[in-house]
């Protein structure tokens, strides 16, 4: 294999144009000023992390610059010593490192204590322990140095040493131990306890119950270093938790959120009890409360949330949280309501769900009061009355209590909060007879006021479809009679237009001064008239049908056909039939009048004409058939959703909770002998979460097995003098390119070098350095990519190099292109209908994709496309069953970049042939987006074809 590279920390990415030479630099050191210094040094350091070898420079920066007492030098000469190659071709140490570390000596005994504490920082990052032995008496009395900057620096120089070297400094443990009990600066106590707990925890549990009773006073750095030692001690000895849970319980009450948010985490991984748990999450509530960074409150917010997963049992602990979760609701922002709301709605049991309601209740009214409506007001209600649906529905005895407070939105101007009353106020009355009286008057107050068209069609079918007693019908039909005004409404209209509407109150003269250009004053006359417009007084449902939205006309006709034939069975009055019946007859007759003529803004369609025809019909005839299908079967329609969505909300469900499945002869392990375990090993919590932080959330082990091979691609053909393969790693927004390098040819490559660019909303973040390869020999490169969006990405380049021993030009082989699939960034999702379709209707691009495929089975090719796209069905299954030859269904999924994908599949069954015909339209916000899916989708029916 090629040589191992030096390890290096320093990463300096800068490119010279002008690159000096080596003998312009020795000038400029022995020759320059103090700034031509400081420039020739850093141009040294960046040739020299750029691969140069320049040994002929070390003499004359130790003759000439490692006397300079700037402190600018003493940096960048620190940045030097640690990248300059120490030792020589047979691993001794060159001979000119004895005058390098005795200037480091002098450093060490400097009077400036930064120079002191800087060069304690250097000789942590040392290698060598030939120039670390003669140092060490220094090292050591800089613990006794009078400045806090020094003695830190002081004690992580001891404890690096120690680590790599101890037989340099075999006491230091001790020592350590000696120096903490007599230092009082926080930040020199905080390095000198963590030198001990990773060198000598016995010292530093010694150190710990000497001073126990003292950590209150302690600087927060300090007690975060603490509560770290206590958890490792009792994750290994769990009989020592006794010692230590008394003292994390007080340093719950520190005056450091970090420390409190520590010791919360580790009092629940030291005790499972109640006590434990209830103070633990009373802390984190406290937390969000109290804490201005929104980010930090989703967080904290998320470990609240698995706390509760873990103890969901606890009912006490269920019931005192849902009233602290309460208070995070007085946070500003959006997704912090959000996400509370909805842990808020996990919490709720028979014993809080009334305090919960009522608590919900009182922010609905803040929303109220509030005159500065912006579009986080307006979504926070949206959010409060969601919550307070699912409180109505899950628990039918805090219906009472719900419905008053929302059918106040009704006349609000949210539309989206008042959709979601009305879908609320649906359902209710489907699932409790009991509320239907008091909820259908409450909605026939509201309707005179209500202002948003979509809300009132929503509201007229309601009151049309269960109103059901006499006095509400007459109650409805006046009603609609006071909000359509006189009838019929076009000759009412021409009266009103024929004669004189506008009243013109009478003259007035208006007298003011002016100054002419020569500047004399004159006086100036107008005469004025006011002129009073009544167009804004008509009624609501009026002022619509004059706007030309004719379909909530269509609404209104199917409410009264509904009213008319129902009023007929329970009213025993034919006369007052009869007169029910003409008044809604005419109110029709004049909508579709009204619509034929030119007094509204828009003339009425096709499709309207055709329906309220339809149901002047149906009471002119008001046949069986019809009846039937007016008065019962639309509720059992309505009936056999709400069923559905609660079959399609249960399926949901049941597939997001966690299954254990367990072998009859696995071990069983005891909760009280060893608490967190996973395959009978013990889990640090602390690391594990580390993990995930830095390497991300991992497939399971058989999507891992199934999945890692399909990553490899080939860049290169066998027959190239260069064979290269790479793996595709992608967490999250980055991609790991790790490219294997193979050397065919028994010729040594030298400066061979990964050129690497990109297509698409891709971004190469770090370029692969050049190396040396010998003869048949193989080594791996890394490269990294950052993603910005779901578009489809195209990685492509090549690999250059030139040949030892041959002049002429460098040698390129050109790689295969690698396409960055978009599945690895989709994962499936669910909304509304509702919110379906109004992303449907405002995302503009749209990809169009024909059926192609050699499936004959509808269900069978959909699902062949769900397994493709990693979409979700939002479609019930229930509407998908039967064998009609046609299906429809809408397919939703979302970008870990927040972006939505939206797709719909028609598709017929040709009876002669058996094959699929249609067509899968794809829309999303960016144009990107709709042509990846598309691409994917097409790809997919090729592959599936050829199989």
């Amino acid at each position: 294999m090629a040589a191992l590279e030096q390890p290096c920390s320093v990463l300096i990415n800068v490119n010279l144009s002008d690159s000096p030479t080596e003998q312009s630099l020795k000038q400029d050191f022995e020759n320059g000023s103090t700034a031509v210094k400081i420039q020739a040094l850093k141009n040294a350091i960046i040739m020299m992390q750029a691969g140069e070898k320049m040994p002929g420079l070390l003499m004359h920066i130790i003759r000439y610059v490692l006397p300079e007492q700037d402190h600018t030098i003493k940096k960048l000469l620190f940045v030097f010593w640690e990248i300059v190659p120490k030792r020589d071709a047979a691993g001794k140490l060159l001979t000119e490192m004895i005058l390098v570390c005795d200037a480091y000596r002098k450093d060490l005994i400097h009077p400036n204590e930064f120079i002191r504490g800087s060069t304690l920082r250097f000789l942590c990052k040392v290698r060598e322990p030939e120039l670390l032995e003669p140092l060490m008496p220094s090292i050591r009395a800089c613990l006794d140095n009078k400045y806090s900057y020094v003695r830190r620096n002081a004690v992580l120089a001891l404890y690096t040493i120690y680590r790599n070297f101890e037989f340099l400094v075999p006491d230091a443990p001790e020592l350590i131990q000696g120096y903490l009990e007599g230092e009082q600066d926080p930040s020199c106590k905080r390095n000198a306890f963590i030198m001990l707990i990773h060198t000598d925890q016995q010292r530093a549990l010694v150190y710990l119950q000497s001073c126990i009773d003292e950590i209150g006073t302690f600087g927060d750095i300090l007690q975060l270093v603490i509560v770290e030692l206590i958890y490792k001690v009792c994750q290994a000895k769990p009989t020592e938790r006794a010692k230590f849970i008394r003292t994390v319980y007080n340093l719950l009450s520190s005056n450091s959120a970090s420390v409190r948010y520590e010791a919360a985490g580790t009092l629940v991984t030291l005790s499972s009890t109640p006590t434990a748990v209830k103070a633990a999450a009373k802390c984190y509530v406290e937390l969000i409360v109290h804490e201005s960074d929104n980010n930090v409150k989703l967080v904290v917010l998320d470990k609240l949330m698995k706390l509760q997963q873990d103890h969901k049992h606890d009912l006490s602990l269920q019931q005192e949280l849902s009233m602290d979760v309460l208070r995070i609701l007085g946070s500003t922002d959006i997704e912090v309501r959000r996400k509370t709301l909805d842990f808020l709605m996990s919490l709720i049991s028979l014993r809080n769900v009334k305090d919960v309601v009522s608590l919900l209740k009182k922010e609905v009214i803040k929303t109220y009061s509030n005159t500065d409506k912006d579009q986080n007001t307006k979504t926070y209600q949206q959010l409060l009355v969601k919550a307070l649906h699912q409180c109505g529905v899950k628990f039918p005895i805090t219906a009472e209590i719900v419905v008053p407070v929302l059918m106040d939105f009704l006349a609000e101007g949210n539309e989206k909060a008042a959709e979601s009353v009305l879908e609320f106020v649906r359902e209710a009355v489907t699932r409790f007879e009991n509320l239907q009286p008091s909820i259908i008057e409450k909605l026939l107050n509201s309707l005179p006021s209500i202002k948003s068209i979509s809300v009132l069609h929503a509201g007229l079918w309601i009151l049309g479809e269960y109103c059901t007693t006499e006095e509400q019908i007459r109650n409805m039909v006046d009603v609609v009679l006071e909000s359509i005004g006189d009838l019929p409404i076009v000759d009412t209209e021409i009266r009103e237009s024929t004669k004189d509407d506008t009243e013109t109150a009478a003259p007035t003269v208006v007298t003011t001064s002016r100054v002419t250009a020569d500047g004399t004053y004159a006086t100036q006359s107008a005469l004025l008239s006011s002129v009073t417009n009544h167009n804004d007084d008509k009624p609501q449902l009026r002022s619509f049908l004059l706007d030309g939205e004719f379909f909530l006309g269509a609404a209104l006709a199917t409410a009264l056909t509904k009213l008319s034939l129902r009023y007929h069975q329970v009213c025993p009055d034919a006369q007052a039939r009869n007169k029910l019946t003409a008044q809604s007859m005419l109110i029709l007759a004049s909508i579709m009048h009204l619509g034929k003529s030119a007094l509204p803004k828009k003339p009425i369609s096709d499709d309207d004409v055709d329906w309220l025809s339809l149901c002047i019909r149906v009471l002119n005839d008001r046949s069986p058939i019809l009846q039937s299908i007016f008065t019962r079967a639309c509720r059992q329609s309505l009936q056999d959703m709400i069923g559905t969505i609660d079959l399609t909300k249960l399926a949901l469900s049941e597939a997001e909770k966690d299954i254990v499945k367990t072998d009859v002869d696995a071990l069983i392990n005891f909760s009280h002998i060893l608490t967190n375990v996973n395959d009978g090993k013990a889990v640090d919590e602390l690391e594990l979460s580390l993990l995930q932080a830095t390497e991300g959330s991992k497939k399971k082990e058989s999507d891992v097995s199934t999945t890692a091979l399909s990553k490899v691609y080939q860049l290169t053909g066998f027959s190239d003098p260069i064979y290269a393969e790479a793996y595709i790693n992608v967490n999250q927004y980055d991609i790991v390119l790790d490219v294997l390098v193979v050397n065919q040819t028994p010729d040594t490559l030298q400066n061979l070098t990964l050129e690497l660019a990109t297509l698409g909303d891709l971004k190469l973040v770090d370029k692969p350095s050049p190396i040396t390869l010998a003869g048949n020999d193989f080594c791996n490169t890394k490269a990294q990519v950052k993603v910005a969006s779901t578009e489809t990405g195209i990685i492509f380049g090549n690999i250059v190099y030139d040949v030892s021993g041959v002049s002429g030009d460098k040698s390129c082989v050109v790689l295969n292109d690698i396409h960055i699939d978009i599945m690895d960034y989709i994962v499936p999702a669910s909304c509304t209908d509702t919110e379906f379709r109004k992303m449907w209707a405002e995302f503009e691009w749209e990809n169009k994709v024909s059926v192609q495929s050699n499936i004959t089975d509808m269900n069978q090719y959909l699902e062949h496309i769900l397994t493709s796209t990693n979409m979700r069905c939002l479609t019930p299954k229930q509407a998908l069953d039967g064998d009609c030859g046609f299906l429809a269904a809408n397919l939703y999924a979302k970008s870990v970049f927040g972006e939505d994908a939206l797709a719909n599949i028609s598709i017929e069954q040709l009876s002669d042939s058996g094959a699929l015909s249609g067509h899968i339209r794809i829309r999303a916000k960016s144009q990107g987006m709709a042509l990846s899916l598309g691409d994917k989708i097409t790809h997919s029916q090729k592959k599936e074809a050829g199989a």
